[in-house]
């Protein structure tokens, strides 16, 4: 390339080398270099490690539904019924010794498929009784008088999994057939202690057409792993149950079932019983070996072996009746469906913070062009090819690029160690060769053709092109799609597959960020020209000449608006998708305790108990209530009455905590019983007729008790009652209107009340139809409470336990709000959410960083030009102060604005359940996406707060040096 002084030239006779390119540059930038190689290091770094710790999570969400199912659920078990009556009776015997049925195991394991691992320490295979029979020693314990049944179970492997706790393990003597009379086996200790069974006992099974087969118990074995597959697959092997039988009215007759253990080789025994003896194999899947992206193909191997190939393999090989079952294909359907209500939301973070890693990384590309367009300019009118040129900038970014990108990508290993290596490769290269591709691409493409010197490239006056519009466009076209995909189908469940349509509706919020930040870049022109004259105008010379120079800034500099915008919009959107996931625990928490905390018992609580836990740390205010659960309506109108909660509460204090904790708040004179004729019966008392009107109440009568059974007569009984004003949820306010109802509480008496108000939600009861009743209006029986509401600031659960008493439920908001996070699938997206959310904040800031600091030496020139003209320090620092207000006020306000559109926007279409409550119901609909104050405002507040800030230490850091060393000779600033 001429004009670029390579190649060797002949000067004074003598051959020279000129100093190679890369190595010149980077010793002429090497800031400019450093910043690079940060700033795809992080980068690098953060991208490589997102897939890592998405499988790390989801693994361990896997395992987690894994290990909290039972192993019955999780074993897989094949069954084959013992050989028909038309074989030999010596190949019937054959088929359920243990050599055969170890066979039998080998060929199962054979037709398992990848990538379902096999326990096989867990696994086991034998023979077991299908139809226990009755007992016939009577001194085992018979609960209701019908015998114990007892299972015999011939299963491999006893002596591995368990110890002798008194005995020795029975064995087999002599070949065992179905005419043996005697074999040897062995209980569990659970089993002994329950059946009243030791070593030495004998237990007689009946048998076909001959003595019952009896078995002597030899030992009393103690499980070593109780909790694992091979006790737990079949239940009745660790401990007995007991069973009850269909009731047919009265008490239901039990009794109880328990096995004894038989060696394998006395399984042939079992064919001279009645019980139907069936040989079975249970495979135990390695609940560590599985990971989350291996789903599918885990299902379509459970698939195959419980109804497929392997299935019908096992029966050519092992018996052609043979059959397979398990739950696990439904615990893994649980696992997933759970994962699919959480990818979309964490996809959206994903694809939100990789644009905003890609347009910085651009940005500072278009800020390194923009630095060295004159030396670009040069090097084109001097000769220099556009391949030599793109070429040189290819290579002089790569040998900074390349060694950060693969220090990030080790970096990411070393922090993220489990995980695919090959998502952390990929992602790492994918920013690498982005960085590197960004400075030399746009140089191509904006130096093309030669020319001795640039045109007028200021913000203010340059028009956009074409291209540009019709890019804004198309992306305009493709937001509004993802707007409308994603309020029309929600990210609720997601396409397996992984489609097009499903990364654009998570593409939908940065989108909505890049199409305000482009309509900002294009208005932003358009104040600073109409503020330009009147400034001029004004007194002094910094208010025009900040606007100025603010308007005759590169246009170059629309990438930092454009970055800080999307950066902007994503963390606020992050941070409201945590603060709707906080809010809904906390409301489910509060709809399950109705307070911050609930005493709660099926009785009526002691009177002194409120007195206790007042004064237990912490308490505030305790507000008792008696909810009657099983209250009828309707008793009396010769119409199919409904079964509602009615809550007798004392309305000022129960007003009170319904108007603090937000459920269902009501003014105390709208629940108030009617004072004359309060309606609280008792032996002997009575109220005359009254009439009172007040907020929803209606004229009401008097009650006359029954002075025999304190309790209110109803009006069928031609007695005038008080009718109560009451709070109802909108289910029972439809079906009585605001026409006196009868209610016949659970200790017999009966009220009548009038609909007041209607309320959605009520602290003292949730997910039931209920109505609110001032308990003065009820019997002192009713009246009992048998629940406190409990408020107060860090309450001791121990504490207010103790206060409570045995045979009381205590439940705190904040353990409730704790079970709501019950799967690492929740607490892993919440994690990368967070740093999807710290990440967006920090390249907006960094963004920032970039923009000031390009523009720094300009500045610092500017500066030590005007103090030579007079300018004074003050000046200096409300100019800088001045000129970076406008685009950072706009990137604060925009970004804040941009993330509040676009919440509501997609609100929608997002759902929070998922990864707020897991598995569990949500106690009141779905949770929804929000807007949060916080969120919106905090991180555009920074990004104000550090451009004035950087501003003024600029400033004042300049006027601390003097001007002969800014004004250097030759300086192109």
């Amino acid at each position: 390339m001429a004009g670029t002084g390579e190649g060797r030239a002949a000067r004074g006779g003598r051959t020279r080398v000129a100093a190679p390119w890369v190595r010149t540059r980077l010793r002429a930038a090497p800031g400019a270099a450093l910043a690079l190689a940060l700033l795809v290091a992080l980068t690098a770094c953060l991208a490589a490690a997102f897939p890592r710790a998405l499988d790390r999570y989801e693994d361990a969400g896997l395992r987690r539904v894994l290990d909290d199912a039972s192993a019955r659920r999780t074993t897989i078990h094949l069954f084959a019924p013992q050989p028909g009556l038309e074989l030999p009776q010596e190949e019937r015997e054959k088929a359920l010794r243990a050599a055969a049925l170890r066979k039998g195991y080998a060929d199962v394991l054979a037709a398992v498929d990848e990538p379902l691992a096999v326990d096989p320490g867990q696994s086991s295979y034998g023979v077991i009784t299908t139809n226990p029979t009755a007992a016939l020693d009577p001194w085992l314990p018979r609960p209701t008088g019908v015998p114990t049944r007892i299972a015999l179970v011939a299963q491999n492997g006893l002596g591995d999994h368990s110890r002798p706790v008194s005995g020795r393990l029975p064995r087999s003597t002599g070949t065992v057939t179905a005419a043996t009379p005697e074999v040897e086996g062995a209980v569990t200790a659970e089993t002994a202690r329950t059946l009243r069974i030791k070593a030495g006992s004998v237990i007689h099974v009946p048998a076909v057409e001959r003595a019952p087969l009896a078995v002597r118990i030899t030992g009393v074995v103690e499980p070593r792993e109780p909790g694992g597959a091979y006790w737990t697959a079949q239940p009745v092997l660790r401990e007995p149950s007991l069973v009850q039988l269909p009731d047919q009215g009265g008490d239901a007759d039990k009794y109880w079932l328990g096995a004894l253990l038989l060696p394998p080789d006395a399984a042939p025994a079992l064919l001279g019983t009645p019980a139907r003896p069936e040989r079975y194999w249970q495979v135990a899947p390695d609940t560590s070996a599985p990971a989350a992206h291996d789903v599918p193909r885990l299902a379509s191997a459970i698939t195959a072996l419980e109804s497929g190939p392997g299935l019908a393999r096992v029966r050519e090989r092992v018996d052609p009746l043979a059959d397979a079952t398990t739950d696990l294909d439904d615990v893994l359907k649980s696992f997933t469906e759970l994962r699919s209500g959480i990818a979309p939301l964490v996809a959206v973070a994903a694809f939100g913070t990789g644009t905003v890693a890609a347009v910085v990384i651009l940005m500072a590309s278009g800020l390194a062009e923009d630095r060295r367009r004159a030396e670009l300019l040069l090097l084109r009118a001097r000769g220099g090819s556009l391949r030599g040129v793109f070429g040189r900038l290819l290579a002089e970014t790569a040998v900074v690029a390349v060694p950060a990108g693969a220090l990030g990508l080790v970096a990411a290993l070393l922090a993220v160690p489990h995980g695919r290596a090959g998502h952390a490769v990929a992602a790492a290269v994918a920013v690498t060769v982005l960085a590197c591709a960004a400075l030399p691409v746009r140089a191509a493409l904006a130096h093309r053709a030669v020319s001795v010197h640039g045109a007028r490239g200021d913000i203010a006056s340059v028009r956009p092109s074409r291209r540009r519009t019709v890019a804004e466009l198309t992306l305009l076209v493709l937001a509004a799609g993802a707007v409308a995909a994603l309020r029309r189908r929600g990210t609720g469940t997601t396409d397996s597959a992984g489609g097009s349509g499903d990364q654009l509706v998570a593409l939908a919020p940065v989108l909505v960020g890049v199409i305000a930040a482009l309509v900002l870049v294009r208005l932003y022109p358009l104040p600073l020209r109409r503020l330009s004259r009147p400034a001029g105008r004004l007194r002094g010379a910094v208010a025009h000449l900040s606007l100025a120079r603010a308007g005759r800034t590169s246009t170059s500099t629309a990438l930092p608006l454009l970055a800080l915008l999307t950066a902007l919009t994503t963390a606020a959107f992050g941070g409201s998708v945590l603060a709707g996931v906080h809010d809904a625990r906390d409301h489910a928490a509060l709809l399950a305790t109705g307070a911050d905390a609930r005493v709660e018992a099926t009785h009526a609580l002691p009177a002194s108990l409120p007195d206790r836990v007042r004064r237990t740390p912490g308490v505030r205010e305790v507000t008792p209530v008696s909810v009657a659960y099983r209250a009828q309506t309707g008793v009396g109108s010769g119409t199919a009455g409904e079964t509602v909660a009615v809550v007798g509460v004392e309305p000022g204090a129960y007003g009170r905590l319904a108007r603090e904790v937000g459920l269902g708040g009501f003014p105390e004179e709208s629940l108030r019983a009617p004072r004359s004729g309060s309606g609280k019966s008792g032996p002997g008392t009575g109220t005359d007729a009254s009439t009172g009107t007040g907020t929803g109440t209606d004229a009401s009568t008097g009650t006359e008790a029954d002075s025999a059974g304190g309790s209110i007569a109803g009006s069928a009984a031609g007695a005038d009652d008080t009718v109560l004003p009451a709070i109802a949820s909108p289910a029972v306010a439809d079906l009585y209107g605001t026409e006196p109802v009868s209610v016949l509480m659970e200790d017999g008496s009966q009220v009548t009340v009038r609909i007041a108000a209607v309320r959605e939600l009520t602290p003292a009861v949730s997910d039931l139809d209920f109505l609110v009743v001032d308990r003065g209006g009820l019997t002192p029986r009713a009246a009992r409470p048998t629940a406190l509401l409990v408020t107060g600031d860090h309450l001791d659960g121990g504490a207010l336990r103790e206060a409570a008493g045995r045979g009381v439920d205590v439940r705190l908001r904040a353990e409730a709000r704790a079970r709501y996070v019950d799967s690492p699938l929740q607490s892993g997206a919440e994690r990368i959410y967070t740093a999807a959310v710290a990440a967006g904040a920090g390249y907006a800031l960094l963004a920032l960083l970039l923009a000031l600091v390009r523009a720094a030496p300009e500045r610092t020139a500017l500066l030590a030009r005007l103090r030579t003209m007079g300018l004074t320090r003050a000046q200096g620092r409300r100019l800088l102060v001045l000129e970076s207000l406008p685009q950072a006020l706009l990137a604060a306000a925009g970004g804040a604005l941009t993330g509040w559109a676009a919440i509501r926007l997609l609100s929608p279409g997002i759902d929070l359940t998922a990864i707020a409550l897991a598995a569990h119901s949500p106690p009141a609909g779905t949770a929804r996406l929000r807007t949060d104050t916080l969120s919106l405002l905090v991180p555009s507040a920074t990004v104000l707060a550090l451009a004035t800030g950087i501003a003024a230490a600029q400033a004042w850091w300049t006027g601390r040096r003097g001007s002969v060393w800014e004004l250097r000779a030759g300086d192109s600033r």
